[in-house]
């Protein structure tokens, strides 16, 4: 005859003191309480699974959270799911990853995750206008929207009336980023496919546009109208320096001076900083060190070399300089980019290397193996070179109190 499990009373639940060893009190029918050395107690269901017939124990929760009505209550209630053949384990866990895949596992959530990793292979720079495309474009909408339910419908919807507009390089752009998300949540096991792959499809492609920038022989034009330009002296100054310099506006107006050296005549912008996260070393000429005398009374106790006028203790805005040729009357045929392809340009129709130009450039070898075994920047070889498209600028601003010209004349 089976032994009768006399039930537990509240006192008894209670007054369970810890022992060394832990120990279970039962309250029949396969409800127990576990009592650790600790002091906690544990109710537990004891029972046969229905899937492989073998005993387990289903936490109900703790003492005195769950009280002794509380836990019998929760004990009928996975006995009734045993009864249908359901593991209420299981079924606690698929719950808990609905939960997780509604409530967790965000478009959002999943998307500031590929941030974090994303963000750590691009410039500065370039993250934020990462960030910043999703926060308008995609996030108002689907910010809360669980991962798993991003469809190719319902981002073509999202992203029609961007096209709508004739927006299509953004079209463009939030695809590719969409994709690198939906690719993250692929490799994480949150979806089972990227659902997105084929949606640039659907829209139309962006016409390609070169930068606009200046043939050669308008570089005079162009060093006439910054040298009457009524634009502030640093503003004047960031601009010659990326146009000696050939470097990109955000390489530009982010110059520190603790990058600078003056004795070895070298402007070292760390690979953070670059586009392609490598360190680019540039030879300084006479004409930049006098850009940088000019720069020093208002910059140099700070750490930019170009200082923010609302918060000197940031660096000039990176359109900063693009800006300041829109309103030169140069919008539509030069943009600060561009200043790159007109030296580009200049230096290869002068017959220099291309290599020693591509190298000004900070471009990397589209051949991934040259690329990886030619590390050398050229540095002592592109000197000569970047002295001559120094004084090639000094030339073609006679006339003009260019910062480049003479140290003697004073920048107003």
């Amino acid at each position: 005859m089976p032994r009768i499990t006399k039930p537990l009373t509240a006192t008894e639940v209670k007054n369970a003191k810890p022992k060394e060893k832990e120990y279970c009190l039962s309250d029949g029918q396969g409800l127990q309480l576990r009592i650790l050395p600790s002091g906690s107690k544990q109710w537990q269901l004891n029972y046969y699974r229905p899937t492989n017939g073998k005993r387990a124990n289903y936490n109900l929760g703790r003492y005195p959270d769950v009280n002794l009505a509380h836990a019998r209550k929760s004990s009928l209630l996975a006995k009734e799911l045993i009864a249908q053949g359901i593991d209420p384990q299981e079924q606690k866990q698929k719950k808990q990853q609905e939960y997780k895949e509604t409530h967790e596992n965000t478009f959002e959530n999943v998307s500031k995750e590929w941030f974090e990793i994303k963000k750590d292979s691009i410039t500065p720079d370039y993250a934020i206008d990462i960030w910043r495309s999703l926060e308008l474009h995609v996030f108002p909408k689907l910010a809360k929207t669980p991962i798993k339910d991003i469809s190719a419908p319902l981002i073509i919807e999202l992203l029609r009336p961007i096209e709508a507009k004739g927006s299509l390089e953004t079209v463009k752009r939030l695809s590719q980023r969409l994709n690198e998300v939906m690719n993250y949540a692929t490799n994480c096991g949150l979806v089972q496919a990227n659902p997105l792959s084929g949606i640039k499809a659907a829209f139309k492609k962006p016409k390609k546009e070169n930068m606009a920038a200046l043939a050669p022989a308008e570089l005079p034009e162009l060093m006439n109208a910054i040298a009457h330009a009524s634009i502030k002296r640093t503003t004047r100054c960031l601009i010659e320096w990326q146009l000696n310099t050939m470097t990109r506006p955000s390489e530009a107006s982010g110059a520190r001076w603790e990058e600078i050296d003056v004795e070895e005549k070298i402007w070292t912008i760390p690979a953070v900083r670059m586009k392609k996260r490598r360190d680019h070393r540039i030879p300084l000429t006479e004409q930049m060190l006098a850009i940088l005398d000019v720069m020093k009374p208002i910059s140099g106790h700070r750490e930019f070399v170009f200082p923010s006028d609302r918060d000197p203790k940031k660096p000039c805005n990176s359109q900063t300089a693009n800006m300041a040729l829109k309103r030169m009357g140069f919008a539509g045929r030069l943009v600060s980019h561009g200043l790159r392809s007109l030296a580009s340009t200049t230096l290869n129709e002068q017959g220099f290397e291309p290599d020693l130009i591509e190298s000004a450039l900070a471009h990397v070898d589209d051949n991934q193996v040259r690329s990886a075994y030619n590390r050398t920047d050229y540095i002592e070889r592109r000197r000569p070179m970047m002295c001559w498209w120094s004084e090639h600028i000094e030339e073609a601003s006679k006339g003009s109190l260019s910062v480049t010209g003479t140290k003697q004349l004073k920048v107003v």
